[in-house]
């Protein structure tokens, strides 16, 4: 028999998943925070930590914003109604915000990534996404020499 989770397993405010490749992968420019339109069993599931948003990328239907093949896991204890795993979840942003997000899409390059996923202090899901260009080798090369640089400055202070 499963072990029954406690009260205290649960997520209530904090990070659900992260995606920690974004930064290495593409060139961040702008961020944006994100309600998510949730079923019932989703946002328990969320709650689990039974959530992956590494392949996470946003696409644009009729005016509005969508992540695509962002996996949240089917809630194990669902009664007669249930979600699929990999669907179009629709983010609740503000107009001004799609509008920019739209016309940065339209451009050659322009991707739109999740970068994390949290529960606010509200209890509320959130997701950061953002708005980024794909890097070249040379560029991930670049990123790694300067990390190195600042690693050995940090040993060399102590």
């Amino acid at each position: 028999m499963a072990k029954a989770k406690k009260k205290s397993d649960f997520i209530s405010s904090g990070l659900v998943a992260q995606n920690r490749r974004a930064h290495f992968d593409y060139l961040i420019e702008e961020k944006f925070v994100a309600g998510l339109q949730l079923l019932g069993t989703e946002v328990k599931s969320l709650r689990l930590g039974h959530a992956n948003i590494n392949d996470a990328f946003g696409v644009e239907h009729d005016g509005e914003i969508f992540m695509a093949n962002m996996f949240i896991a089917e809630y194990a204890n669902k009664g007669y109604s249930s979600h699929a795993e990999k669907r179009e979840r629709k983010l609740l942003l503000k107009k001004k915000e799609i509008i920019d997000i739209i016309n940065a899409l339209a451009r050659k390059g322009a991707t739109l990534v999740a970068l994390r996923l949290f529960f606010d202090n509200r209890g509320r899901a959130k997701l950061e996404v953002g708005l980024g260009r794909g890097k070249k080798n040379y560029d991930k090369r670049e990123s790694i020499k300067n990390r190195e640089l600042d690693r050995k400055i940090r040993l060399k202070d102590f």
